[in-house]
Formats: structure tokens, sequence, C-alpha cells
């Protein structure tokens, strides 16, 4: 064989070994879950979605110190099924999370609070904002674990 066809084969035979130990590289991250099974954290996110794809528009508001938590509890929700509209800032600061119901659903109030992990529901009518819920993150919440992705 001539040097032509040699480095011919050789780059074949380098491609099949790196696409090989890169295949190998990424099944081995793969998380494969049984045909018609749902990973562990997605039983409670049914438990608290709004009936009939309803749509319930929040706030969330960081009453803490804590930086971030305001982002932290939108995802939480927004994996829940509810509509967070914005987050912010509260003035005021509490130990507890509060849910208060704007438009005088308290059942969606419940629903957010059980999607939080629990949680003071109130009713404060407030029809000057836009929203049907305010959700005031208290200190004693802790946000779930965020899942690892390499």
């Amino acid at each position: 064989m001539n040097r032509r066809a040699w480095l011919i084969t050789g780059g074949v035979l380098a491609l099949a070994i790196v696409t090989t130990g890169v295949v190998r590289y990424h099944s081995r991250w793969e998380t494969k879950l049984p045909a018609g099974k749902a990973s562990a954290s997605a039983a409670p996110v049914e438990e608290t979605r709004p009936a009939g794809g309803q749509r319930i528009t929040v706030e969330v508001l960081n009453a803490t110190r804590v930086r971030g938590l305001a982002r932290r509890a939108s995802i939480t929700l927004r994996d829940h099924g509810f509509d967070v509209v914005s987050t912010g800032t509260n003035p005021d600061q509490f130990d507890s999370t509060q849910v208060l119901a704007r438009t005088g659903h308290q059942e969606w109030a419940a629903l957010a609070a059980q999607a939080m992990g629990g949680g003071a529901v109130l009713m404060r009518p407030d029809s000057s904002r836009d929203v049907d819920l305010t959700v005031l993150i208290g200190a004693s919440w802790h946000p779930p674990a965020q899942p690892f992705y390499p």
C-alpha cells in the first residue's frame, strides 16, 4: 500500500475511536427513566397545577435580605404552572412566606402556598394591581435544590 492509503486508513480509524469515545462519554451522563415514569421532582408539580390550564398571574416579592430569592421562587411557581409576571423586593421583611389573594380567589392562593411548600394565605383584594396573587417570600423559605447539569 502506498503512503496515501495508509493515511486515509489511519484517519478513518482515528475518527471511529473519537466517535466511540464521545458517544460513551455522553451516554454516561444521560438520565434514563423507565417508560411512563416521571422523575421524583415531577410528582408535586402535578398536585399544585392550576385546574384546567387556568392562567393565574402572580407577582413575587422578596421580603428577606437574601438576594435572588424572588427569582428562585418565580422558577418554582412557573414549574407548578403559575404565570409569574413580575418580581421585586418588598420594603418590609417577613419571617414566613405569605400569599396574598388580590382578586378574591382564596383557592388559587392556597395552591400557590402549597407549591411554595407552605405559607400563610391572606385575602388582600387590590384592584389596582394587575395580578391575581402576590407572593411575599419570607426568611423561612428554602428554595428547592436545582438540578446539576454537567
